[in-house]
């Protein structure tokens, strides 16, 4: 393919050069019109047809000449063409390949859901606030209240249950706290027996976050959430749930060993309510 490039360029070259130095010989050719138009002197009488002999070789002589250039320019046309430009090959990229999602989603807990005992006053409490921190590792236990008999005592009033929406993997224990006076001081503790794989997952109130101290620690085979009143705060009457949440061994879990204690001060006086939970199927 190059050599053959090569030959051509060479061929234009050369009659592009021969092109250029081309010059008509004018003298001759008006010579040979001269020697045309003159007649001798025995000719004259056929005056008649002579001139439109001699005009015709005229024309003949010029039209044989203006063809030798015309044929030499359509050569050296032809020879000088340029050549089409090579084929080109344009590359394109291949289509990005969508490469899947290397991320996972672990799941989700169940929402909490607070329920009453039954029969008892619905909660008209805010939304519940989850606790602030790891839910898996364990803070500093709080002193083991003493237990407590009974389900109300003046004016508070609690109750303990396995929340429903529970599962055979994790669950959640609910504590619901009502009061018909203000309290000055109020700590909720709830203890839930070791039966194999409990561990905490999480813990919410639906009182502020701020105005409690929230701890859960492992102490003598009970996984322990403790929620303390700071000082200055108070508690409104109302009625108010507290919440721990933990993973357990597969299966239904046996929640008959496990308890809740509640202390709280009401005009002045310290009043204490606490129970089981029932067991699950």
């Amino acid at each position: 393919m190059t050599m053959r490039r090569d030959v051509h360029d060479d061929l234009r070259a050369r009659l592009h050069e021969a092109a250029e130095q081309h010059e008509p010989d004018r003298a001759r050719i008006l010579a040979r019109v001269e020697r045309g138009m003159m007649a001798e002197p025995e000719r004259q009488s056929h005056r008649s047809t002579r001139p439109v002999l001699g005009w015709a070789r005229i024309v003949g002589a010029t039209a044989a000449v203006a063809g030798m250039l015309a044929v030499g320019g359509y050569a050296v046309a032809s020879a000088v063409k340029s050549e089409p430009p090579a084929e080109q090959t344009v590359a394109v990229s291949p289509t990005p390949m969508v490469s899947p999602d290397a991320t996972s989603r672990p799941p989700k807990s169940p929402s909490p859901s607070p329920s009453s005992g039954g029969g008892k006053p619905r909660s008209t409490a805010p939304e519940p606030t989850p606790e602030r921190g790891s839910p898996t590792a364990p803070s500093p236990s709080a002193a083991v209240l003493p237990p407590a008999d009974g389900h109300e005592d003046g004016p508070l009033w609690s109750d303990g249950s396995v929340d429903p929406h529970s599962n055979d993997f994790w669950a959640q224990s609910n504590i619901t706290v009502k009061t018909s006076k203000e309290l000055t001081a109020l700590t909720v503790q709830l203890k839930v027996a070791q039966t194999g794989g409990v561990t905490n997952t999480g813990a919410w109130r639906s009182l502020p976050e701020n105005d409690y101290t929230f701890t859960v620690a492992e102490q003598d085979g009970f996984l322990v959430y403790t929620w303390v009143l700071k000082d200055g705060s108070k508690v409104s009457p109302g009625e108010w749930v507290f919440a721990g949440q933990y993973d357990h061994d597969r299966g239904g879990r046996d929640a008959r060993d496990d308890t809740y204690v509640i202390s709280g001060t009401a005009e002045g006086k310290v009043r204490s309510v606490g129970g089981d939970f029932a067991a699950t199927d």
